[in-house]
């Protein structure tokens, strides 16, 4: 078995690197003293070096001009992002484009795919449902009337709502299939409501009152929801293992140079346990955050299908980066709170992360199901 990565792979992450090495963490005002949002828009200079470097287009094929790359280039890129803590929809849009790709009809994919690849369209997933506790996909329902569709319902805490061009939002039909909307934004029908995350990015409650779309705007493939939420719940797995190893480093770096009793308090035994435990976890987040990259890019079968190595990722990814920041702000002491200082920034979006799509009971439970619907031999 070969965990190596591939050339083009290791490329993207190298590409990666070079476009946040100047990416300053704390470029934005601090949530914790911030009313509201810490900005309007997503940072929108990043997001065109990104595209300069054609890594918004990793998913896409040669034909949309892009490198034809798979889930594990975009969570080596994603990982990237969140050491530096990259204001840029870079998960969404990319996930959105590649459900595009592999499940949507050709006019969508000719309208849509080349612009994103380029920068130009900004794509975002509805994810989340009403509440952010219910399953996103029956937050809103469709029905078809004549050769449209027609959408009701709400979808909370759109990540980038307000600088999404098109937002893709699942919702359930009459005999309970799931389709994918196109919906563009301030498409007649829709009414877009601000919301604020712990990490102080700007949110959106789409509502959608008898929204009428085309049919060429609507995926009604079936398993295109399924595997978009998996391809979203991976990519937030790899956002939060870099963002714990970046974590993980300042801790050690801060307590190599914190003098307690005359020594750097890393040399204490108590600090230097606590931190090895951290650094299991992230090997532990690395680990099942590959495996579940790996089934989601290779298609390769297993003992459950895919969606269950996508469980145990994301319920490593959501503990272990709380534990990693918690760990982090108590052996920092009271710096880790100073808003001079980017690890309190760490420990909001670290937050943020752990209940995206879901927190680690939500997962625990769908793992519990898969296992109940596939008994191991």
């Amino acid at each position: 078995m070969d965990f190596t990565f591939t050339e083009e792979q290791q490329a993207a992450a190298e590409a990666a690197k070079g476009v946040f090495a100047g990416v300053a963490p704390d470029a934005v005002p601090s949530p914790a003293l911030t009313p509201g949002a810490v900005a309007d828009a997503c940072d929108r200079a990043l997001w065109a070096k990104l595209a300069d470097a054609d890594l918004l287009s990793l998913l896409l094929d040669s034909r949309y001009g892009g490198a034809g790359l798979d889930a594990i280039a975009l969570c080596l890129v994603l990982r990237e992002s969140a050491r530096v803590l990259a204001r840029v929809p870079l998960l969404e849009s990319s996930a959105a484009a590649a459900a595009v790709q592999a499940f949507g009809g050709e006019e969508a994919k000719s309208a849509l795919l080349p612009r994103a690849g380029r920068g130009e369209l900004v794509l975002t997933v509805a994810a989340h449902g009403r509440t952010g506790h219910d399953p996103a996909e029956l937050a809103v329902a469709a029905r078809q009337d004549g050769a449209a569709w027609v959408l009701d319902g709400v979808q909370t805490a759109v990540p980038w709502a307000y600088d999404a061009d098109v937002t893709v939002v699942p919702a359930h039909t009459a005999t309970g299939r799931t389709v994918l909307a196109l919906v563009p934004r301030g498409h007649e029908g829709t009414v877009l409501a601000e919301q604020f995350s712990t990490s102080g990015e700007r949110l959106g409650e789409l509502r959608l009152e008898s929204a009428r779309l085309a049919a060429r705007d609507v995926i009604d493939a079936d398993g295109a929801w399924e595997w978009l939420r998996d391809l979203l719940a991976t990519g937030t797995c790899a956002l939060a293992l870099g963002l714990g190893e970046r974590v993980l480093r300042m801790t050690g770096e801060y307590t190599s140079e914190r003098e307690q009793f005359g020594f750097p308090i890393a040399t204490f035994q108590a600090v230097a346990v606590q931190a090895a435990d951290r650094y299991i976890d992230l090997r532990a987040m690395e680990a099942t955050l590959w495996q579940a990259a790996w089934r989601i890019a290779s298609g390769a079968p297993g003992a459950l299908p895919a969606a269950g190595d996508v469980a145990v990722a994301k319920i490593w990814a959501a503990e272990g980066v709380r534990r990693v920041v918690q760990t982090a702000q108590h052996l920092h002491g009271g710096f880790g709170a100073d808003v001079d200082y980017p690890l309190h920034r760490y420990h909001a979006w670290a937050k943020h992360l752990e209940l995206s799509l879901g927190p680690a009971a939500a997962h625990e439970e769908a793992l519990g199901d898969l296992l109940a619907a596939h008994p191991l031999a």
